[in-house]
This record gives C-alpha cells, sequence and structure tokens, in this order.
C-alpha cells in the first residue's frame, strides 16, 4: 500500500478580506482529503485587525488569528510554531489578503516586505528538506518573499502590477488561468491563481486547487 501523505496546512485567520480566503481553504482541505492525505491546519497565534466584510470597511476590532482559523479547522488546529518540515511530507497556504496581511506585510511593503518569523521558518525548513510547497492565490508572494533568491517559479495569475511586483523578490513569474497552476518541479513550488482573478468562479478556483494539490501530494 502506498504511504499515507502527511500535509500541513497554514490559515491565515477566517475570511478574505482579512484572514483566510474560505473557499480556498476549503478547496484545499478537500483536495488534500481526495488525495488520500493527511492533514493538519496551522495558524499563528498572534492578534490581526478585522474588516466588515458585508461594506469592506476596517473596524476598530482585533481577533485572534489561531481562534478564527479554528472556524474553518472545525476545533483541529495548532498554533504554527508547533509546525516542523520533519513531521509533515508537504505543506501547502491558502490565500485571502490574511496571507499578505497577517503572515507577511506585503500590502504595505510589498517586495521590501517583513515575514513573521513562524512563517519563514516554516518556508525555509520545508524547502531545504526538499518537501514540496503549494501556494495560493496571493499566498505566492509570501513564498517569494523568502525563497525568490533561490530563482523560484510561481503564479498570482495574470501578468499585472502584482506580478510585477513579485518579480522584484526574485522569483520567476508566469501568467496563469484561475482553474490552472503552475509548477516548479526543480524547486518542489506549485501555485495556483483561485481569486487573483476577482472573477473567477467557485468551481473555478476548486478545479485550479485541485490540480495544484494532486501535483503537490505527487511530489511529496
Amino acid at each position: 500500500m502506498k504511504n499515507t501523505k502527511r500535509a500541513a496546512v497554514v490559515l491565515s485567520g477566517c475570511g478574505n478580506r482579512d484572514g483566510a480566503e474560505i473557499t480556498e481553504a476549503v478547496s484545499t482541505l478537500i483536495a488534500l482529503s481526495e488525495a488520500g492525505a493527511q492533514v493538519e491546519i496551522f495558524a499563528p497565534d498572534i492578534e490581526c485587525k478585522v474588516e466588515d466584510h458585508r461594506t469592506s470597511q476596517p473596524t476598530d476590532e482585533t481577533r485572534n488569528i489561531l481562534t478564527e482559523a479554528a472556524r474553518i479547522a472545525r476545533g483541529r488546529i495548532r498554533p504554527l510554531s508547533e509546525l516542523r518540515a520533519g513531521d509533515f511530507d508537504c505543506l501547502a497556504f491558502p490565500g485571502g489578503t490574511g496571507a499578505a496581511l497577517n503572515l507577511c506585510t506585503w500590502f504595505a511593503q510589498g517586495a521590501d516586505c517583513q515575514v513573521i518569523p513562524d512563517a519563514e521558518r516554516v518556508i525555509r525548513e520545508f524547502y531545504q528538506a526538499e518537501k514540496p510547497i503549494a501556494a495560493i492565490c496571493i499566498a505566492p508572494a509570501l513564498i517569494a518573499r523568502v525563497l525568490g533568491s533561490k530563482g523560484i517559479t510561481v503564479t498570482v495569475g495574470a501578468h499585472n502590477e502584482t506580478s510585477a511586483e513579485v518579480a522584484k523578490t526574485g522569483a520567476h513569474v508566469e501568467a496563469c488561468a484561475a482553474d490552472d497552476f503552475v509548477t516548479d518541479r526543480d524547486h518542489r513550488i506549485v501555485t495556483s491563481p483561485a481569486y487573483m482573478y476577482s472573477e473567477a468562479t467557485p468551481h473555478q478556483v476548486f478545479t485550479g486547487i485541485r490540480k495544484a494539490i494532486r501535483e503537490l501530494v505527487e511530489m511529496a
């Protein structure tokens, strides 16, 4: 019997405007389950600002990212500080604003952003262990900030200002449709644009993520 792959998923909260994009997160979990992977979910145990998802306006409220992500994980979640590459075969980062706001300061600083220490540590651990990493939507920008100097290839959808900014990290950036993915087998990085296309349908988002996760698990 083929060995069951162990996958770690890192969430950045709960909700597109200030955390993990829920359709992307759930699509990632479904695809990993379909691929027969054993999954554990992690999130940083830190506070974040909250937006009103109905009006898209910021609020004065703060919430704990780990507590918020537990909504998606059905309570089965651990602090990101406990994630070690040695315990898993592959790693996945669903997108959403949180990936570029809570895991790093991409929205404020672009290619010069700061990555929170545990996120940077985890990315480097998996990369150095030659274990594949998947990133969805804007999350490839996070991976590029940490590993761009290695010459990795990623996608954030169409060629535009965002892709140009990602390229400043040293990463190669390819255009890709919402329902597809880009794989860098040399560096073991898999990326899919998902809701980088705001008009994408849930079906298109799931299709692209499903393809990317199949590639991730195959490489693990």
